[in-house]
């Protein structure tokens, strides 16, 4: 059985990864919901803890970029 948190790691790490192999990458919230086929409460909670953790920013427009790529 998985617990909820390695759930979370899981995906983190999967976004993570996307935006490492896609360095140009620029999602609006929309777009990494369809993207990674996860519901909104979800998709918003794994880009903001992405952002706390100094691995995506949020750009002028509303997109995600990994923050590397966005310098």
């Amino acid at each position: 059985m998985t617990s909820e948190f390695s759930r979370s790691d899981v995906l983190l790490q999967r976004i993570t990864r996307a935006y490492e192999e896609q360095p140009s990458l620029r999602l609006t919230p929309t777009q990494a919901q369809q993207l990674w086929g996860l519901d909104g409460p979800t998709c918003g909670a794994m880009l903001t803890a992405l952002v706390d953790a100094g691995v995506l920013q949020r750009t002028s427009d509303g997109r995600f970029v990994h923050r590397r790529s966005a310098a």
